[in-house]
């Protein structure tokens, strides 16, 4: 008798779940759009400011507002005394939130996707093939939100890492340069 209540407790509190959730997963694709407009002015400003990037690279004087775009090559102009450490960390933040909505949104996909199959099955037993029908829109529908999610901003986090990684390679090449 205790399993049935614990049952009938889990299922109720898996269906409060559901709101929650499909809000979760609505606000991280508002967020994945608007990380990929940022990453567009970005990419703009990185195209623009190219040519000032080589000339630091080649030792030139150049401010830090010249090279926009490049958040770790203008923060190590503005402190002279940067550490490699203090730009790893700057680089890791940059990906911090990319790198977690990557992940979460598959999760929430699925949990959006297994709430709504429990009324569907149960609709499955009724023959109610409409409960079955609108249950699964929900469910499908979650699943790829998810992955849209996941794969924008696995995109995103996956060239911003390249450019993260390429600008720590030319600051200690450029650190390298001052110091001789």
């Amino acid at each position: 008798m205790n399993v049935m209540v614990l049952e009938q407790w889990m299922y109720q509190l898996s269906s409060w779940f559901m709101a929650p959730v499909l809000i979760s997963i609505a606000a991280l694709f508002l967020y994945s759009l608007y990380a990929t407009g940022q990453f567009a002015a970005q990419w703009w400003q990185r195209r623009n400011s190219h040519l000032a990037y080589l000339q630091a690279l080649k030792g030139d004087r150049v401010s830090p507002a010249q090279v926009t775009g490049f958040s770790l090559l203008a923060f190590a102009l503005r402190r002279r005394d940067v550490t490699m450490d203090e730009l790893d960390l700057m680089a890791l933040k940059d990906l911090e939130a990319l790198r977690i909505i990557t992940r979460i949104a598959p999760m929430l996909g699925l949990i959006a996707t297994m709430i709504p199959m429990a009324p569907a099955l149960k609709a499955l037993g009724d023959g109610n093939v409409q409960g079955i029908s609108e249950n699964l829109i929900v469910a499908f529908s979650a699943v790829i939100f998810g992955m849209v999610i996941a794969s924008l901003t696995f995109w995103l986090a996956s060239i911003k890492k390249r450019w993260l990684a390429v600008e720590l390679v030319d600051v200690v090449r450029l650190k390298k340069i001052q110091i001789e």
